[in-house]
């Protein structure tokens, strides 16, 4: 199978905390005429402090390829995905692209504001190098799927944030480009926008493009992406089969924890309603904890403010394993205050998940909030909390005195019956004698 991108220890320095002052013309150019000495020496510019953003990164990724690409922010995730799509260069390194890129990094990237939405359509198929043709046989597919065909003859600038987003991303996913780069279209849109995301996705990766696809969703990353790369602080951490490098990803405390505060009212997930002020994992003992015995119960909490009294409030949490399969969704059923009017104030409850109940691995719990009459969500936080789930080898728990892996979500600790059946009994003393 050909090589699609072949990154070769690419690193990329950024100059920070520098004001340019005026120069002379003569200053200029001595200073453009240094510049390749610099570069060539591994010197900053003078009067610069440096950052780098990414640093002797290499891999490479075959034609038809799916490749999730994570980590936290600031490790240098959208620096890569810059200098694939000819953004920006490298200051070392070297990248090898075969085929046409199209590249969805940004809302609204390559757009021009006073251009309309259908111009807009033509003018980013251009500049991925689509002829009009191409662009003419995928027109109507884009429109449908961006859901903007009300709008489509009016100039960007008047478009929402969501529209643009919808344009965006389905004009990046339907052009016939042979690799595709997308950074954290699913962190943006309602639900029903990233569900189709995600579907397109999955259809674009069934079709043999070339994906390398940025997302702190673990859910997205394992069930769309086989292979997964883990960036941290400009360097390649972890290269591998997803399930592998997000287990990494979490235990090493690069993503989702066992506990989740937002301090910052204003910004926490919600609305003028109700918003959510914390998630925690915590043991049998109270304490928070990521790293969970099976034998032992364990609690997801959710602290959530409402600041509008007289709604009801239904809180629910969804537990995906490291595979993104989903384990199972609980709601608040068995509470005084189910459907019933919430007053202003400040809530905590707790959803026990009982020992021998899940296997031993990684978990990720999204939380919920959800109104009644009508019923409408109010609060989705993907990925809000992870923790582990351990399985000692001590025998008591459903594993017994198996020592090796065991498949499956849950690991129930069942109750078994066993009697000898009197035929059977029969059967084997006439076989004995």
């Amino acid at each position: 199978m050909s090589t699609a991108i072949r990154v070769e220890n690419v690193a990329k320095r950024y100059r920070i905390g520098a004001r340019e002052p005026y120069r002379t013309l003569r200053e200029a150019l001595r200073e453009a005429a240094l510049a390749p000495l610099r570069r060539l020496s591994g010197r900053p510019l003078p009067g610069a402090e440096t950052l780098w953003a990414l640093d002797g990164v290499s891999f490479a990724v075959a034609e038809g390829e799916i490749v999730g690409l994570v980590g936290r922010n600031g490790c240098g995730k959208s620096t890569l995905l810059k200098i694939l799509s000819r953004v920006t260069e490298p200051t070392r390194g070297e990248v090898h692209l075969r085929g046409r890129v199209g590249s969805l990094l940004e809302v609204g990237t390559g757009f021009h504001p006073e251009l309309t939405g259908r111009e807009n359509v033509y003018l980013h198929g251009a500049i991925l190098g689509m002829r009009r043709a191409e662009i003419d046989r995928k027109f109507d597919e884009i429109v449908a799927f961006a859901e903007i065909s009300g709008f489509l003859d009016t100039p960007v600038k008047r478009y929402s944030s969501g529209m643009f987003t919808r344009l965006g991303f389905s004009i990046a996913a339907h052009l016939e480009t042979e690799i595709l780069l997308v950074d954290e279209v699913l962190a943006v849109g309602d639900v029903g926008f990233q569900r189709k995301c995600v579907q397109k996705m999955e259809s674009v990766a069934r079709g043999g493009r070339t994906v390398i696809f940025v997302s702190h969703n673990v859910s997205a990353i394992t069930r769309l992406c086989p292979r997964a790369i883990l960036l941290d602080h400009g360097t390649l951490v972890a290269d591998g089969p997803a399930p592998d490098v997000m287990s990494v990803y979490l235990q090493a405390g690069y993503g989702a924890s066992a506990e989740r505060e937002w301090l910052d009212a204003g910004r926490a997930p919600g609305d003028d309603v109700v918003r959510l002020h914390a998630v925690r994992i915590r043991a049998a003992d109270g304490t928070v904890s990521d790293a969970l015995d099976v034998r032992q119960p364990c609690t997801v909490e959710l602290t959530f403010v409402v600041a509008e009294g007289g709604h009801r409030l239904v809180p629910n949490v969804q537990l995906t394993n490291e595979d993104g399969a989903t384990v199972f969704v609980s709601h608040e059923v068995d509470s005084p205050w189910y459907r019933q009017p919430r007053p202003a104030g400040r809530y905590v409850t707790r959803a026990i998940i009982p020992p021998n109940l899940l296997a031993e691995g990684t978990f990720v719990v999204s939380a919920g909030v959800h109104g009644m009459d009508p019923v409408q969500v109010r609060i989705h936080e993907r990925d809000a909390a992870a923790f582990q789930i351990v399985d000692p080898l001590a025998g008591d728990s459903a594993r017994g005195d198996f020592h090796g892996p065991m498949p499956g979500v849950v690991r129930p600790m069942l109750c078994w019956e066993t009697v000898v059946a009197p035929d059977v009994a029969g059967a084997a003393t006439k076989l004995a004698g």
